[in-house]
């Protein structure tokens, strides 16, 4: 269940980005891509992932990513949704749509 909505969270992130799944799980500081990484996080701890969870599916699609990085990210996303309207927007069509 949790593996599912994982895949739809970053399908949907990827095509909000106009970003490849490929490209949100490359290995780059590129800051397009990982805000939308961030994003990713952010919606997987709204929806009570274990970050546990949240690193074993990025690991599964070549992101390896530790429990710091997935905390700090959480913190950037957040900010970066009470900063820019169009971003919180985003992620509230989002989760609409993950049922």
């Amino acid at each position: 269940m949790k593996k599912e909505i994982f895949d739809y969270y970053a399908s949907a992130i990827a095509k909000q980005f106009n970003i490849t799944l490929e490209e949100l799980f490359t290995q780059t500081k590129l800051s397009h891509i990982v805000d939308a990484r961030q994003l990713l996080y952010l919606l997987c701890v709204q929806r009570n992932f274990k970050k546990s969870y949240i690193k074993n599916f990025l690991s599964e699609n070549g992101y390896v990513v530790s429990h710091s990085t997935i905390k700090y990210g959480v913190e950037q996303a957040e900010k970066l949704i009470k900063s820019d309207p169009d971003f919180a927007l985003m992620l509230k069509n989002i989760q609409k749509n993950d049922n």
